[in-house]
């Protein structure tokens, strides 16, 4: 007797706050949805899981305007006077860069608490023009890190303390972690985090999304507040690759306000291009492994990737040498605390109606409101940055040169020359550590340094989990890489999805040591479309 067809597996669609872009505009083109609901969407789930419930805290504030911008957007998508990728989406700035609107940008300190900055970031011009919707400002750790080697990652004064939302009493890193929690979250379709050392890459490990830091000159840092000329870049933060890739396309281009980009008209592009879901075929890929070796778990983690990469056709060549990688770390302080100095108080110059104007100004300001602004960590760095001359010095000269041919020709590029190599990999960091205020961040090693300090491009994708900790992968290579690192990048997670949603856990929950638990939580979907 013949037997009945099983039935058809029916797959819920995905919820409009986890959906890709490409998705939300396939039912915003198809009347579905509006800008104004999934804002609405946004803005309710912030107030029930990020200020209530279980209190993520990655959102400073939510723009007052954002529905009426929504409505616009909703308007020009009716009359067809606008169209786009980013037409109607919302995105979440990390609150160290400017809005000329009702929202402060205050680096997370009580210090910039007061009149907003008079004009959009170079950037956010970039996303309004594109047709986003700014959502609000995220938290982060205080001065993007950059007070105290005491500090403890995802604090602001202003805004306390940002949790992982996979185990809330976890790092949500940083120093962009309120952008890295809110996108994994559901709070936000893609977020805006910036970078000096670690400060996309890490949030986006720790909490399991996608992560681009570009090359340094491929995106206007004008109207961000600094820390580095030599280092800093936003970074666009999502779920998938190819929603990162997205908005990195909105983001690049030269900028007559910051110098550092004069190169970028000639290498900016439309990134998706690059969205190849076959992008490791061919591609030789080295393992640094000594950006390893910290942590069995992650390790295993790593050997897994090793082995997706070579099953996607990859030419995996492991172990690769990385010239000098632990030997630019006490030049690049040295220039950070030079170019610290000189920045902050060239921004604080242009930022009308604070009673701040430099940096003098900030540690006497610390040490009035130290119960509120230094009860946890002090501002050794801000007091070390104070005592520095200006860039003409002849040790911040030697320091930069020093930092950046270590970490890049004689680095980077020398690893990827060695092996014929398209791009490397390591782990970016192992999974996050218990949150600390009394003792400080705990974390145990990292694979992102040389590519930021040598102001390459590096790329971090979702690879697997540590007992429910996300583990991330990180690619990086030479100058100006973005594509061939975005098409690896795509490839990688195309043959993995390792990605899972937050369960917002109190504390870890106990699995198997033997392996990594990268395919456990079946219950939750790999993918989100």
């Amino acid at each position: 007797m013949p037997t009945s067809p099983a039935p058809a597996t029916s797959v819920s669609p995905t919820p409009a706050v986890y959906a890709s872009i490409a998705t939300l505009q396939r039912r915003m083109d198809k009347g579905t949805l509006t800008a104004s609901e999934l804002a609405k969407k946004f803005i309710a789930r912030i107030a029930s899981m990020d200020q209530s419930g279980p209190q993520v805290n990655a959102v400073l504030e939510v723009n007052p305007d954002a529905l009426e911008i929504a409505r616009h957007r909703d308007e020009q998508r009716a009359q067809g006077n606008a169209h786009g990728p980013l037409l109607g989406i919302p995105v979440l700035l990390k609150d160290n860069i400017d809005t000329g609107d009702r929202m402060m940008t205050t680096a997370g300190s009580l210090a910039l608490v007061g009149p907003p900055a008079s004009s959009d970031a170079t950037v956010v011009r970039k996303l309004r023009a594109a047709g986003m919707v700014i959502l609000g400002k995220t938290n982060l750790s205080e001065w993007a890190n950059f007070r105290s080697t005491h500090s403890t990652s995802g604090w602001s004064g202003r805004g306390g303390l940002t949790h992982n939302p996979y185990v809330l009493n976890r790092s949500a890193c940083g120093s962009s972690s309120g952008s890295g929690a809110a996108v994994a979250a559901g709070f936000v379709t893609v977020a805006l985090g910036t970078e000096t050392d670690g400060s996309v890459i890490c949030p986006s490990a720790a909490n399991g999304i996608v992560g681009i830091k570009p090359t340094v000159g491929l995106v206007s840092r004008a109207g961000i507040v600094p820390i580095s000329n030599s280092q800093d870049t936003p970074g666009p933060m999502a779920r998938t690759v190819a929603d990162a890739a997205r908005l990195l396309t909105a983001m690049a281009g030269s900028d007559p306000a910051d110098p550092a980009t004069a190169e970028a008209d000639a290498h900016a592009t439309d990134y998706t291009r690059f969205l190849d879901p076959q992008g490791l075929r061919g591609k030789r890929i080295g393992v640094v492994r000594e950006l390893a070796g910290y942590d069995p778990a992650t390790d295993r983690v790593l050997d897994q990737a090793v082995a997706a990469m070579r099953a996607a056709g990859a030419i995996v060549i492991d172990p690769v040498k990385l010239p000098h990688v632990n030997d630019f770390g006490k030049a690049e302080n040295t220039v950070l605390l030079y170019e610290f100095k000189h920045n902050i108080n060239a921004y604080l110059s242009h930022r009308t109606g604070l009673k701040v104007h430099n940096l003098a100004d900030l540690i006497a300001f610390n040490k009035a409101h130290a119960n509120k602004e230094m009860q946890w960590f002090g501002q050794e760095l801000f007091l070390e940055a104070e005592k520095k001359g200006p860039l003409t010095d002849k040790d911040y000269l030697a320091a930069r040169a020093k930092a950046h041919r270590l970490a890049g020709p004689e680095g980077i590029d020398a690893a990827l020359a060695a092996h014929h190599l398209d791009a490397l990999v390591a782990p970016a960091q192992g999974p996050a550590w218990v949150n600390d205020l009394v003792d400080g961040d705990h974390d145990s090693g990292a694979g992102y340094s040389a590519a930021a300090v040598s102001g390459y491009p590096s790329i971090t994708v979702p690879a697997g989990f540590v007992h429910g900790l996300p583990v991330g992968m990180v690619f990086f290579a030479g100058k100006w890489s973005e594509p061939a690192l975005i098409s690896i990048a795509y490839g990688f997670e195309q043959h993995t999805h390792a990605r899972r949603r937050p369960h917002f856990l109190p504390k870890v929950m106990a699995s198997p040591l033997a392996k990594s638990d990268a395919t456990k939580d079946a219950a939750t979907p790999a993918r989100d479309h």
